[in-house]
């Protein structure tokens, strides 16, 4: 242990874990004094039929609530601001996200614009928001952001296209129900990407330059859960026990990224869904072998260390050699899922590189905590690689 080391660890989110406990959606409620509640829900679940299993508890326990359900897989700033108005009109006292990031995020920005007024607009950044929210629970139904347990809200900014953050303790939600039977529906394309977005949280985790023993610990933890069933969650799909240790795995890394932060990964990934509408797990996901690949100089031990927990064989290898072996794992690893090895294959237009490189330098908390400092032409030459593969580094 590094006894130089100093840190803070904020975790004020009650967990509840396992199948079949978002039955407990009703009593968490109460628990936190809430008696409306504004049900913030994936949109894909109502289609699909499947709110029934959270709007259940709620009816049985004769708790009233609005569900609003306009939620974009890229949400912007104006999604919190309307939500918050329905709540008001319906004078909801509870927050409940259910679904991924998107919705989970505008919930958290609800209960936070309920009491501290204004826009979402104004709340971006760190440290803006004054007062506490609403009670707001939780209730992931993929395994991929671990928003359930961070202090972040992240929205495209409508005015320039830009992807920019909420970010404080206050957004912290209360509690969070982790029920993996909720999961079972998801696609394999989305288990996908969702899955690598829970890898990517956990090893920029690892790797950042605020990690430290508790975040280390989740990180590693997270990264073994996720690489050993993902495969097995994205072949068969009603395969419960791979469901389960992917939630946790996603649940782990919320927490390592919560208390080490990311890193270029997801500061490259912005632009990507702020100018041309990607979905935030696959672009993480395509641009994650390249960035470690340039990262492999900045914290070779490390990246030997994940080469093994991703199923590498090191034996007789140098500490380099065995870093190396990292990227082979993550690209095995997203072909073994289905996920495209390429920005060509996403349609991103080789010549938006450098406006892309420019805005992902201005995310400026995961470009600080990469471990291998990131130039505007560096930061080019990934896309670059990243567009086209054969592109030595």
């Amino acid at each position: 242990m590094n006894t130089s080391q100093t840190f803070t660890v904020t975790q004020p989110t009650q967990i509840q874990f396992g199948a079949g406990s978002i039955a407990n959606l009703a009593e968490t409620v109460k628990n936190f004094n809430g008696s409306n509640v504004l049900l913030v829900v994936d949109p894909g679940l109502v289609k699909a039929g499947l709110i029934s299993p959270i709007t259940a508890p709620l009816k049985k326990a004769k708790i009233p609530f609005t569900i609003y359900d306009k939620i974009d897989p890229e949400p912007g700033l104006k999604l919190a601001d309307k939500g918050c108005k329905i709540a008001t009109k319906a004078q909801c006292d509870c927050v409940v996200g259910v679904g991924g990031g998107s919705a989970m995020d505008v919930a958290k920005a609800i209960a936070i614009l309920l009491t501290n007024g204004g826009k979402a607009v104004d709340y971006l950044g760190l440290g803006l928001i004054k007062k506490p929210g609403v009670p707001k629970i939780m209730v992931p139904t993929s395994s991929g952001t671990g928003a359930e347990v961070t202090f972040t809200a992240v929205f495209i900014n409508e005015k320039n296209g830009s992807k920019v953050g909420m970010n404080g303790d206050p957004l912290y939600p209360d509690a969070a129900i982790l029920d993996p039977e909720l999961t079972i529906s998801l696609p394999p394309h989305v288990t996908a990407f969702t899955g690598i977005d829970a890898l990517t949280h956990a090893l920029e985790a690892y790797t950042s330059t605020q990690a430290h023993t508790i975040s280390e610990m989740y990180s590693l933890e997270a990264i073994s859960l996720i690489a050993d069933n993902l495969p097995a969650a994205y072949a068969n799909g009603d395969n419960l026990e791979a469901r389960s240790a992917m939630l946790m795995g996603s649940l782990l890394g919320g927490k390592a990224l919560a208390t080490a932060g990311v890193g270029l990964v997801h500061a490259m990934a912005y632009p990507m869904g702020g100018m041309f509408g990607i979905p935030h797990g696959l672009a993480n996901a395509v641009l994650l072998p390249y960035v470690v690949e340039y990262n492999l100089i900045g914290n070779t031990n490390k990246f030997a260390i994940l080469a093994e927990i991703l199923g590498q064989n090191t034996d007789d290898l140098t500490l380099r050699e065995s870093a190396s072996l990292c990227v082979d794992a993550l690209f095995n690893l997203n072909n073994d899922v289905g996920i495209p090895t390429t920005l060509y294959d996403l349609d991103i237009p080789f010549e938006a590189i450098p406006e892309m490189a420019e805005i992902a330098l201005t995310v400026t908390r995961p470009v600080e905590n990469n471990p291998r400092k990131a130039t505007l032409e560096a930061v080019i030459k990934i896309y670059e690689t990243a567009f086209n593969e054969d592109i030595p580094f």
